[in-house]
C-alpha cells in the first residue's frame, strides 16, 4: 500500500482533498461528497462498542508484546536525564473532556519554564510557537528525546489512553485546550471523536505540513470515517513510523 497522501484545502469556507491516496478514487469521491456538506455534526457515538472493544483487545497485546521496549526506554530516558520518564498533559478529548494524554518525556525536566524564557526573550521564535504550537529547533529536546520524537516511540504511552478510554487507535491528534480556538466552526468535528494513537494528519506529513492543514486532515477524516479508513491509516502509519517522514 503507498502512504497517504492529504492535500487538503478550503474552497468556499468548506474543505475538501483533491489527493486522498493513490488507487482509492471511491474514498476520494466520498470525501468530496461530504466535504460539501454542512460543517454542523451531530453528537452521534464515535463508533459503539465494536470500535471500544477493539481498542481494548489490540491496546492489551500491544502493551504486552512491547513491554520489553517500554521498560528500556524507561531505563534509558532516567540515565540519560535523571526524572520522570513519563509525563501527563491535559488534552481536550471528545465532547471537549479534559483528560491526562501520557507520553514518553522527550524534553528536559524544567521544559515549561524553559520554554517561558524562550518565548519572552526571543519574539521569532514566540511567534513560530504561535503557528504551530511547536518550534523546528526545539532547544529543550535531549538527545534521547530527539531519537523517541523521529521514530514516535515517546507516544507509545498513549497505549494505556487506548486502553482506559480516553483516546482510540485512529483518530485526530490530541490538542490541549487553547489549541480548539484554531479550529473555528470545525470545532464541532474534533469533540466529535475521541482522539487517535495515530491518524490521517500523523500519516499525510506530520511536523511538514500547515496548521491549516492539520486541521483539514481532522475534519476531513471525522466526515469520512470508516473501519476501511481507519484499517488504511493504520497500515500507513508503519512506513511513516520507519521513515520518520514528518516527524519532529
Amino acid at each position: 500500500m503507498q502512504s497517504v497522501k492529504l492535500e487538503p484545502e478550503e474552497q468556499h469556507g468548506r474543505y475538501s482533498c483533491t489527493s486522498f491516496a493513490a488507487g482509492t478514487s471511491s474514498l476520494a469521491e466520498r470525501s468530496l461528497i461530504l466535504a460539501s456538506a454542512d460543517t454542523q455534526v451531530s453528537d452521534e457515538d464515535d463508533g459503539g462498542g465494536f470500535r471500544r472493544l477493539l481498542d481494548i483487545v489490540a491496546s492489551l497485546i500491544l502493551i504486552a508484546v512491547l513491554a520489553p521496549v517500554l521498560l528500556m526506554l524507561v531505563i534509558l530516558i532516567i540515565v540519560t536525564d535523571p526524572g520522570p520518564p513519563v509525563f501527563a498533559h491535559r488534552r481536550i478529548g471528545r465532547q471537549g473532556k479534559s483528560f491526562r494524554c501520557f507520553k514518553f518525556r522527550s524534553m528536559c525536566v524544567d521544559a515549561d519554564a524553559r520554554l517561558d524564557r524562550l518565548l519572552a526573550n526571543d519574539p521569532v521564535l514566540k511567534l513560530e510557537w504561535q503557528n504551530g504550537q511547536k518550534l523546528a529547533c526545539d532547544p529543550r529536546v535531549t538527545p534521547i528525546g530527539q531519537l523517541l520524537r523521529v521514530t514516535s516511540l515517546d507516544e507509545l504511552p498513549q497505549l494505556f489512553n487506548v486502553l482506559t478510554g480516553s483516546m482510540t487507535l485512529v483518530g485526530p491528534r490530541p490538542i490541549v485546550a487553547a489549541e480548539l480556538k484554531n479550529y473555528g466552526r470545525y470545532a464541532a468535528h474534533y469533540l466529535r471523536v475521541r482522539p487517535g494513537l495515530t491518524g490521517l494528519w500523523q500519516v499525510s506529513g506530520r511536523s511538514s505540513t500547515t496548521y491549516r492543514r492539520r486541521v483539514a486532515a481532522d475534519v476531513l477524516y471525522v466526515r469520512s470515517r470508516s473501519f476501511a479508513l481507519d484499517c488504511r491509516i493504520l497500515l500507513a502509519t508503519i512506513p511513516a513510523v520507519v521513515t520518520g517522514k514528518g516527524s519532529c
